[in-house]
Protein backbone atom coordinates (compact mmCIF):
# COMPACT_ATOMS: atom_id res chain seq x y z
CA UNK A 1 0.00 0.00 0.00
CA UNK A 2 2.93 2.64 0.79
CA UNK A 3 4.08 1.96 -2.69
CA UNK A 4 1.02 2.18 -4.20
CA UNK A 5 0.58 5.71 -2.30
CA UNK A 6 3.77 6.85 -3.69
CA UNK A 7 3.05 6.05 -7.06
CA UNK A 8 0.07 8.00 -7.33
CA UNK A 9 1.45 10.84 -5.18
CA UNK A 10 4.16 11.18 -7.89
CA UNK A 11 1.54 12.12 -10.06
CA UNK A 12 0.68 15.02 -8.20
CA UNK A 13 -3.19 16.13 -8.73
CA UNK A 14 -3.79 13.80 -11.12
CA UNK A 15 -3.02 11.11 -8.35
CA UNK A 16 -5.04 12.93 -5.17
CA UNK A 17 -7.83 12.45 -8.05
CA UNK A 18 -7.56 8.99 -8.07
CA UNK A 19 -6.88 8.35 -5.13
CA UNK A 20 -10.26 10.40 -4.10
CA UNK A 21 -12.19 8.85 -6.67
CA UNK A 22 -11.14 5.03 -5.24
CA UNK A 23 -11.75 6.62 -1.92
CA UNK A 24 -15.43 6.62 -2.31
CA UNK A 25 -15.46 3.33 -4.21
CA UNK A 26 -13.37 0.69 -2.71
CA UNK A 27 -9.61 1.46 -1.57
CA UNK A 28 -9.24 0.60 1.85
CA UNK A 29 -6.71 4.06 2.08
CA UNK A 30 -8.35 7.70 2.26
CA UNK A 31 -7.47 10.11 0.14
CA UNK A 32 -6.47 12.59 3.21
CA UNK A 33 -2.70 10.93 3.30
CA UNK A 34 -2.60 11.79 -0.35
CA UNK A 35 -3.69 15.06 0.07
CA UNK A 36 -1.45 15.82 3.35
CA UNK A 37 1.79 14.91 1.32
CA UNK A 38 0.88 16.87 -1.92
CA UNK A 39 -0.36 19.99 0.60
CA UNK A 40 2.81 19.85 2.73
CA UNK A 41 5.35 19.95 -0.68
CA UNK A 42 2.83 22.80 -2.31
CA UNK A 43 0.90 24.51 0.19
CA UNK A 44 0.55 27.32 -2.27
CA UNK A 45 -2.13 24.69 -4.20
CA UNK A 46 -3.73 23.56 -1.36
CA UNK A 47 -6.74 24.95 -2.01
CA UNK A 48 -6.92 23.88 -5.43
CA UNK A 49 -6.09 20.15 -4.48
CA UNK A 50 -8.87 20.11 -1.73
CA UNK A 51 -10.76 20.78 -4.65
CA UNK A 52 -9.67 18.16 -6.61
CA UNK A 53 -10.07 15.70 -3.81
CA UNK A 54 -13.02 16.71 -3.76
CA UNK A 55 -14.30 16.64 -6.62
CA UNK A 56 -12.79 13.37 -7.68
CA UNK A 57 -14.63 11.56 -4.45
CA UNK A 58 -18.14 12.86 -5.73
CA UNK A 59 -17.73 11.50 -9.17
CA UNK A 60 -16.50 8.19 -7.16
CA UNK A 61 -19.64 8.07 -4.80
CA UNK A 62 -22.54 7.07 -7.42
CA UNK A 63 -20.13 4.35 -8.15
CA UNK A 64 -19.53 3.01 -4.55
CA UNK A 65 -23.42 3.27 -4.58
CA UNK A 66 -23.78 0.91 -7.61
CA UNK A 67 -21.18 -1.85 -6.37
CA UNK A 68 -23.82 -1.64 -2.99
CA UNK A 69 -27.33 -2.10 -4.68
CA UNK A 70 -25.84 -4.47 -7.36
CA UNK A 71 -23.47 -6.98 -5.43
CA UNK A 72 -25.47 -6.21 -1.81
CA UNK A 73 -24.43 -7.03 1.70
CA UNK A 74 -21.49 -10.01 0.41
CA UNK A 75 -19.07 -7.01 -1.03
CA UNK A 76 -19.09 -5.95 2.42
CA UNK A 77 -18.11 -8.63 4.02
CA UNK A 78 -15.44 -9.77 1.39
CA UNK A 79 -13.64 -6.49 0.95
CA UNK A 80 -13.94 -4.58 4.21
CA UNK A 81 -13.26 -4.78 8.00
CA UNK A 82 -16.35 -6.39 10.12
CA UNK A 83 -16.14 -3.60 12.72
CA UNK A 84 -15.92 -1.28 10.23
CA UNK A 85 -19.50 -2.20 8.64
CA UNK A 86 -20.82 -2.78 12.13
CA UNK A 87 -20.38 0.44 12.87
CA UNK A 88 -21.70 2.13 9.85
CA UNK A 89 -24.92 -0.03 9.88
CA UNK A 90 -25.18 0.90 13.72
CA UNK A 91 -25.24 4.75 12.86
CA UNK A 92 -27.70 3.90 9.46
CA UNK A 93 -30.11 2.28 12.35
CA UNK A 94 -30.20 4.64 14.82
CA UNK A 95 -28.88 8.42 12.87
CA UNK A 96 -30.91 7.42 9.92
CA UNK A 97 -30.52 9.77 6.73
CA UNK A 98 -27.75 11.63 9.02
CA UNK A 99 -25.66 8.59 9.45
CA UNK A 100 -23.86 9.43 6.01
CA UNK A 101 -22.94 12.95 7.21
CA UNK A 102 -21.77 11.78 10.23
CA UNK A 103 -19.89 9.42 8.75
CA UNK A 104 -18.03 11.43 6.21
CA UNK A 105 -16.23 12.71 9.40
CA UNK A 106 -15.57 9.27 11.38
CA UNK A 107 -12.23 7.10 11.09
CA UNK A 108 -14.38 5.06 8.72
CA UNK A 109 -13.42 4.69 4.96
CA UNK A 110 -16.24 6.56 3.44
CA UNK A 111 -16.87 3.90 1.03
CA UNK A 112 -18.57 1.72 3.54
CA UNK A 113 -21.14 4.56 3.64
CA UNK A 114 -21.01 4.57 -0.27
CA UNK A 115 -21.40 0.89 -0.63
CA UNK A 116 -23.98 0.92 2.64
CA UNK A 117 -26.19 3.35 0.90
CA UNK A 118 -26.69 1.04 -2.10
CA UNK A 119 -27.13 -2.37 0.29
CA UNK A 120 -29.63 -0.79 1.95
CA UNK A 121 -31.34 1.26 -1.07
CA UNK A 122 -31.10 4.65 0.89
CA UNK A 123 -31.81 7.66 -1.53
CA UNK A 124 -28.57 8.34 -3.97
CA UNK A 125 -30.06 11.77 -3.84
CA UNK A 126 -29.73 12.11 -0.26
CA UNK A 127 -26.42 10.03 -0.31
CA UNK A 128 -24.74 12.37 -3.08
CA UNK A 129 -26.09 16.00 -0.83
CA UNK A 130 -24.87 14.67 2.48
CA UNK A 131 -21.37 13.19 1.16
CA UNK A 132 -20.98 16.80 -0.70
CA UNK A 133 -21.32 18.56 2.43
CA UNK A 134 -19.24 16.10 4.54
CA UNK A 135 -16.20 15.72 2.21
CA UNK A 136 -16.32 18.82 1.62
CA UNK A 137 -15.65 19.85 5.20
CA UNK A 138 -12.89 17.54 5.80
CA UNK A 139 -11.22 18.41 2.01
CA UNK A 140 -11.23 21.66 2.68
CA UNK A 141 -10.10 22.21 6.42
CA UNK A 142 -7.41 20.15 5.49
CA UNK A 143 -6.69 22.66 2.55
CA UNK A 144 -7.31 26.35 4.05
CA UNK A 145 -4.37 24.70 7.47
CA UNK A 146 -1.57 24.29 4.58
CA UNK A 147 -2.54 27.67 2.38
CA UNK A 148 -2.63 29.34 5.56
CA UNK A 149 0.17 27.97 7.92
CA UNK A 150 2.12 26.03 5.45
CA UNK A 151 4.06 23.25 6.10
CA UNK A 152 3.37 23.88 9.68
CA UNK A 153 0.59 22.77 9.45
CA UNK A 154 1.53 19.31 8.78
CA UNK A 155 1.32 18.83 12.62
CA UNK A 156 -1.77 20.01 12.83
CA UNK A 157 -4.09 18.11 10.40
CA UNK A 158 -3.19 14.64 12.36
CA UNK A 159 -6.09 15.77 14.69
CA UNK A 160 -8.49 17.36 11.67
CA UNK A 161 -10.91 14.01 11.84
CA UNK A 162 -11.26 13.88 15.48
CA UNK A 163 -11.52 17.76 16.09
CA UNK A 164 -14.46 17.67 13.01
CA UNK A 165 -16.09 15.05 14.41
CA UNK A 166 -16.24 16.09 17.74
CA UNK A 167 -17.47 19.84 16.64
CA UNK A 168 -19.33 19.46 13.96
CA UNK A 169 -21.11 15.57 14.94
CA UNK A 170 -23.26 17.54 17.64
CA UNK A 171 -24.56 20.63 15.43
CA UNK A 172 -25.48 17.71 12.95
CA UNK A 173 -27.51 15.87 14.84
CA UNK A 174 -29.64 19.28 16.46
CA UNK A 175 -29.99 20.19 12.29
CA UNK A 176 -31.39 16.67 11.73
CA UNK A 177 -33.70 17.02 15.05
CA UNK A 178 -35.06 20.33 14.34
CA UNK A 179 -35.53 19.03 10.52
CA UNK A 180 -37.72 16.19 11.58
CA UNK A 181 -39.87 18.24 14.14
CA UNK A 182 -40.38 20.59 11.76
CA UNK A 183 -41.75 18.03 9.04
CA UNK A 184 -43.82 16.51 12.08
CA UNK A 185 -45.39 19.91 12.25
CA UNK A 186 -45.44 19.79 8.34
CA UNK A 187 -47.36 16.80 8.35
CA UNK A 188 -49.57 17.31 10.95
CA UNK A 189 -50.81 20.34 9.51
CA UNK A 190 -51.42 19.07 6.50
CA UNK A 191 -53.59 15.99 8.00
CA UNK A 192 -55.76 18.35 10.06
CA UNK A 193 -56.61 20.67 7.11
CA UNK A 194 -56.94 17.24 5.31
CA UNK A 195 -59.50 15.99 7.87
CA UNK A 196 -61.47 19.84 8.08
CA UNK A 197 -62.14 19.68 4.18
CA UNK A 198 -63.47 15.89 5.15
CA UNK A 199 -65.80 17.17 7.59
CA UNK A 200 -66.92 20.39 5.38
CA UNK A 201 -68.00 18.06 2.80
Amino acid sequence: MDAFLKFLESFGPLGLAIHSFLDAVIFPIPAFFTQVTLSAAHPQSALWLATIGFISCLIGTPLGYLIGKVFGAAILQRLLKPEWTEKATHYFKTKGSSAILIGAFTPIPFKVFTILSGVMKYPLWQLMAYAAVGRAVKFYVVGILFYMYGKAAQSMVSNVSLYIFIIAVPIIVIFIMIRKRLQKKKELKALQESSEQTLDM
